[in-house]
């Protein structure tokens, strides 16, 4: 059985660098043992998500633009998970 992979092409180039950073984020953020270890990895992963956000030369028309930007909310909103569940870990041992 042969695997087909769905490339993004990106017309002006910014999503290949950014995925390789998100996929290095990401898994070093699921190879973290702790949420003090994860919470920093999480925001890297806001702040490289959020580079294709906000994206200037976003088309709505283009589908490509269209996944990258549906992709890139979706590990946003897991970045935000991970810093919030870390942080109220983090408050809670200081406090116990």
């Amino acid at each position: 059985m042969t695997e087909t992979a769905t490339k993004i092409r990106c017309p002006i180039g910014l999503f290949d660098p950014q995925e390789a950073k998100i996929e290095t984020l990401t898994k070093s953020i699921n190879a973290a043992r702790t949420a003090s270890e994860k919470v920093p990895l999480a925001h890297d992963l806001i702040d490289a998500a959020s580079v294709l956000l906000e994206c200037a030369s976003y088309d709505q028309a283009n589908r490509n633009c269209c996944l990258c930007r549906g992709f890139s909310e979706l590990r946003l909103q897991t970045a935000n998970l991970i810093a919030r569940v870390g942080a109220v870990g983090d408050r809670q041992r200081s406090h116990g």
